[in-house]
């Protein structure tokens, strides 16, 4: 395949270096896209640039991550309005380590192959850098009316609400500009990529690796992803979209890409899968003869679920969604984890009552409408069952004697009541 018109039909291309498709139609060539490293997982909003490694992966090339360790201790000014807190080494480390195992998801680190991905970390070479001998090598080979000229510099100068600049802020570019330099001198690397908001300190790098070495260097950026709607991509209600699942459960992960919106969805099934453009086409045109159906959010749904989770959990997160629309099995409510059950029914009423009073036993009647209030009497719970209206645990009650105990339980703590088809609540023993 062809890396520059594969990613450019996806709308991954925003910027591209003339001379960029023919050097990879040249060679074999590494590129790579830095990470930010100041959490232990990558969240959604770093799938565009993994996306990209992954494409340059499988058209032949040979990807590198690079996690800005020394980058990532003074906080890139782009697009930013104020300085990041700053990391230790430790915590560096961690993040580093935890960011290489989702990677691994995406990118073939181990095969051996010539084009196996590698994942380097600037403070490597960035630690024992003294600060005269960077000033001396590297400083001196870009101007300071250079450095002024980037929108990420101009921008932050002409706020009026920025409190101005920093000295290592404004070295920035001049920091990552040596990533490249270094990388394109011990790995062979002729491609920086990243957000388009990277392009000023993409294109610094390439002049750095100019005017020191007389070599050639390029770039490629992708847009920014927003919505349709003109919100911030990848981001809830409670924050971002992590693809730790720990952080982000596979089912609230599953259930972010199928609530994006149609136009959304057309856009990110190319961005965010291997899907081809035939299938792609096909999926679409299907999706257009009946939206109802939403067959764009499901398959992208199902394909980013797995490739960043597993095919269990994205079967797990299928019989989840099932069980809140009425359609799951009491075998599959048992199934769910804790963390899912509580993303699924997130803001049904909950009620509380003493695990020893399960644990010895109570009536169904006395339960649900004495001891919660589910039922506001008895006598409406006792006509909810007569006209067979009362789940409990995604089966039916029929007796108005059901004696509940721990047996009930699901994970030795939740009971889930339905009355009708779509009023659930959580009832907790604590």
């Amino acid at each position: 395949m062809n890396f520059v018109e594969e990613v450019t039909w996806r709308g991954m291309v925003h910027d591209v270096m003339p001379g960029t498709d023919e050097q990879l139609k040249k060679e074999m060539t590494s590129a790579y896209v830095g990470i930010d490293p100041t959490a232990d997982s990558l969240h959604i909003g770093h799938l565009v640039g993994v996306m990209l490694l992954k494409h340059f992966q499988r058209c032949g090339h040979k990807p590198i991550a690079l996690v800005g360790g020394a980058t990532g201790m003074i906080g890139d000014p782009s697009m930013k309005s104020q300085e990041r807190n700053l990391l230790d080494e430790p915590t560096l480390r961690h993040n580093q380590e935890c960011i290489k195992q989702q990677l691994s998801k995406f990118l073939d680190f181990g095969s051996g192959a010539a084009n196996a991905a590698e994942m380097v970390n600037n403070y490597d070479w960035m630690k024992s850098y003294t600060f005269l001998d960077f000033i001396r090598d590297i400083g001196k080979h870009i101007t300071v009316n250079y450095m002024m000229s980037k929108d990420s510099v101009k921008k932050r100068l002409s706020s009026e609400s920025s409190a101005g600049m920093s000295f290592t802020e404004f070295t920035y570019q001049l920091v990552q500009g040596y990533d490249y330099l270094y990388l394109y001198q011990h790995k062979n690397c002729k491609l920086q990529m990243g957000g388009s908001d990277q392009w000023g300190n993409i294109t610094t790098g390439a002049e750095l690796i100019r005017r020191k070495t007389g070599g050639e260097a390029f770039a490629l950026t992708c847009p920014l992803i927003t919505k349709a709607d003109g919100t911030k991509f990848g981001k809830t209600e409670s924050g971002n979209v992590w693809l730790d699942p720990e952080k982000t459960s596979p089912y609230e992960f599953y259930q972010f890409w199928l609530n994006t919106s149609d136009e959304d969805a057309e856009r990110y099934i190319k961005i965010f899968t291997l899907l081809t453009r035939e299938e792609i086409e096909t999926l679409a045109i299907k999706h257009r003869e009946a939206p109802h159906l939403r067959e764009l959010q499901k398959r992208l749904a199902e394909e980013i679920t797995v490739m960043v989770h597993s095919r269990e959990e994205y079967n797990l997160a299928v019989e989840a969604s099932q069980i809140l629309f009425g359609q799951g099995t009491a075998e599959q409510l048992r199934r769910l984890s804790e963390k899912t059950l509580l993303s699924v029914f997130e803001g049904v009423p909950q009620f509380e009552v003493a695990k020893s009073e399960i644990e010895a036993g109570v009536n169904i009647i006395d339960l649900l409408a004495e001891k919660t209030a589910v039922f506001p009497s008895k006598g409406e719970l006792r006509r909810t069952i007569q006209g067979n209206g009362l789940s409990l645990n995604k089966e039916k009650v029929s007796s108005m004697e059901q004696v509940i105990d721990s047996s009930f339980l699901i994970g030795g703590k939740y009971l889930l009541a339905q009355k009708g088809k779509k009023s659930y609540f959580l009832i907790i023993a604590r």
